[in-house]
C-alpha cells in the first residue's frame, strides 16, 4: 500500500517539469509573436499601409486585397490618429480560432494612447507560417 502514495508523488514531480516546460515554450512563442506584432505595428503607425500588407500572413493577404487593406485601415484608424504608446494587456497562444485554420496563433491585445486622450484595445493577431516566422493574420482597433 506505501507504494501507491509514492507513485503518485513520482507522477506530480514529473508534472511540474513538463509544465514548466509547457509554460517556457508557450512565453517563448508570445515573445517572437510579439515582436512579429510591434514590427508590424510600426509599419501602420508609420503609414506604410501597403508595406504591412505585404509583410502580413499569407491567409492575411488571400482575405483581402492590397488596396482594400490600405483603404480599410486608413478609415479604420482615422478617428483615432496618432497612436501613441501602447501597454500588453494579454497574450495567449492559441492553436485554434474562429473561422481559422489549425495552426499557431498568439492573440495579442494591446491599450493604445490615441488622440484627444482616449484609449483604444487593439487585437493584433501574428500567425506561425510553415517557414517558422510569426506575420500577422488579423488586425482589429476598437474604442475602450
Amino acid at each position: 500500500m506505501k507504494t501507491l502514495p509514492v507513485a503518485i508523488l513520482i507522477l506530480c514531480l514529473a508534472a511540474g517539469p513538463a509544465r514548466a516546460q509547457m509554460a517556457d515554450t508557450t512565453d517563448a512563442r508570445v515573445a517572437a509573436a510579439g515582436a512579429a506584432a510591434q514590427a508590424w505595428l510600426r509599419l501602420v503607425d508609420a503609414g506604410q499601409y501597403g508595406e504591412s500588407w505585404d509583410s502580413a500572413a499569407g491567409m492575411f493577404r488571400d482575405a483581402v486585397t492590397k488596396s482594400a487593406w490600405e483603404s480599410a485601415v486608413r478609415e479604420g484608424r482615422a478617428p483615432f490618429e496618432p497612436f501613441g504608446q501602447r501597454q500588453l494587456l494579454v497574450g495567449s497562444f492559441q492553436t485554434q480560432l474562429p473561422n481559422a485554420p489549425a495552426g499557431e496563433y498568439v492573440v495579442l491585445q494591446y491599450r493604445a494612447k490615441v488622440a484627444g486622450g482616449r484609449t483604444v484595445v487593439e487585437t493584433v493577431t501574428p500567425m506561425k507560417e510553415r517557414d517558422g516566422r510569426w506575420r500577422v493574420s488579423g488586425y482589429y482597433v476598437r474604442p475602450e
